[in-house]
This record gives C-alpha cells, structure tokens and sequence, in this order.
C-alpha cells in the first residue's frame, strides 16, 4: 500500500463526513476541501543585496519541502531605488501530499513554537473562503537552523480552499485541527 498522509487520510474519513453533514451537503464533492497553500515572503531589503533572495529561497525550500521561486518586481518605484526585473521576494505553492504533510507540520509543531502563542486570529479570511495569516519569524519551522538565519524574515500562509462562504472554510480549517484564537468567537 502507499503512503497517504494523515490529513489527507482524515480529511477521507472524518473531516468530508462532518462537513456533509453539518452543512447539508447532497453529494460528496460539494463539500470544500483544502486546493493548495502558498507560502510568499516579501524582501524589502533585499533591493540593496541579492544574498537576502538567495537566502530566503533556501529557508522557504527547505520549510515547504519544494523548490521556492523568486519574485520580481513589476515596475520602476525610484523612491525605493527598485527597478523593473530585480528579485525582492520569494514564493512557493503546494498542493496534493506536500500540501497536507506542511499543514500538519503547521498545526503539530511550528505553530506551537511561536512565542505567545494563543491561536491564529480568524480575521484573515478574504469572503471567498480563502484564508491568509502572517508569521513574523521563520524560525518557528524546525528545518530551519537557528544559527544559520542572518535576518528574521515574516512570511504570509495562504490556504486556498474550495469553500463558498468564510464559514465554511473557517469549518473545514477547524476540522483539521488548525487553532483559531478564542477571543474571536465572541
């Protein structure tokens, strides 16, 4: 038999089944299910030196287990001393095993990591079921050597998912355990 990853396999066995039912589903494939996670970076800092990028899309590499890629800039803005074509940030987009192996990763170990922490706040959902949070610090993933990191770097998460409504994505994200703050149940 072949591997499947535990979400994956929760999301067959528990996660569709709930959603089914909660929401009133007819068929099985109305229910939302998770399309891909984006992970991207924005560099500022790295107009004055290109090791940054570089450095950057080893560290995205190696927390999304896939080859990141980096971004350009679109247009000339003087007052940033940014021109058309140079590398300011880095990005990288799951989907399938690598997707649900980062998102139990995400949930079991890095997130828990994060100093303070006391859920992600469930103000990041865009209306259309698709939910972005930020992270300050990249060091929270354990792939990444703490030694090795010359700045501390944010990235934003974005979980694109096939749900019609915030509620049901917010749903489905609870369903596979993804922790929502409390204060925002008020």
């Amino acid at each position: 038999m072949s591997y499947v990853p535990r979400l994956r396999a929760k999301y067959q066995t528990e996660v569709a089944p709930k959603l089914q039912k909660e929401f009133g589903y007819t068929s099985s494939m109305q229910v939302p299910r998770l399309t891909k996670i984006s992970l991207n970076q924005g560099l500022g800092s790295a107009v004055g030196d290109k090791k940054i990028v570089e450095n950057a899309i080893a560290e995205m590499t190696s927390i999304a287990g896939q080859k990141a890629v980096q971004t350009v800039s679109r247009k000339d803005i003087s007052n940033f001393k940014l021109r058309k074509g140079m590398p300011i940030g880095a990005r990288v987009t799951l989907r399938g095993d690598k997707m649900y192996e980062f998102l139990d990763r995400l949930i079991a170990v890095s997130l828990p990591r994060t100093r303070d922490f006391r859920g992600v706040p469930a103000k990041g959902f865009d209306g259309n079921g698709n939910f972005t949070m930020g992270v300050k610090e990249q060091i929270i993933f354990p792939e990444i050597d703490i030694d090795k990191v010359t700045k501390l770097q944010g990235m934003d998460i974005t979980f694109v998912t096939s749900a019609n409504t915030d509620e049901e994505a917010k749903a489905l994200l609870t369903a596979f355990g993804f922790p929502f703050s409390d204060k925002d149940k008020k």
